[in-house]
């Protein structure tokens, strides 16, 4: 049922552009979270993470799905190359902490957190609802500069170019630092 409604969702909205409603230059809401890393659950709070540099948030649908695996798995692989910049990645979505447990595991491999939404505070906040089913995040991501600004949006219901366009804007924010190969 679960996979079937975003389904439907996405077919829904492949006419509609999809917009990330918090523009560059915004305050970034602070937030604290249930997260999961490497199967283990601990508190992630925006604040505290971006004292370490920037932090790239991007919410998904819903775990084990095809495109949200993708995309953490993308994620994943481009680890090493946020860390040149200095950048933490933490994944949030509407599921509860047990699932984001395996999730972490499996498809963020081990290498970064995904914290659970579970009231979808955090998605209401950063207006990262989909569409009509507000129970479920849209695909949605940030680059939020150590400042707590909002230093990049972008938003696609295909999760393929996130990675990339996440690690361009981090680019811009720190161009005498590039990113290392993975």
């Amino acid at each position: 049922m679960k996979q079937s409604a975003i389904s439907l969702a996405c077919i829904l909205l492949v006419t509609v552009p999809a917009q990330a409603a918090l523009k560059v230059g915004a305050n970034a809401p602070d937030f604290m979270v249930q997260a999961a890393l490497d199967g283990r659950e601990f508190k992630f709070n925006l604040k505290s993470a971006l004292k370490k540099g920037p932090v790239v948030v991007y919410f998904f649908p819903a775990a084990f799905t095809t495109g949200c695996t993708v995309e953490a798995h993308d994620f994943a692989q481009a680890m090493p190359q946020y860390r040149s910049f200095g950048t933490s990645v933490i994944g949030v979505s509407h599921d509860d902490i047990a699932t984001l447990k395996k999730f972490s595991l499996s498809a963020c491999q081990s290498k970064f957190p995904v914290g659970s939404d579970h009231d979808r505070k955090v998605m209401k906040s950063y207006d990262a609802a989909l569409g009509f089913l507000t129970s479920y995040a849209d695909r949605v991501s940030y680059v939020i500069s150590p400042d707590g600004k909002i230093a990049f949006t972008y938003s696609d219901l295909d999760p393929d170019q996130h990675v990339l366009r996440t690690l361009a804007a981090l680019k811009t924010l720190a161009p005498n630092r590039s990113a290392t190969t993975p």
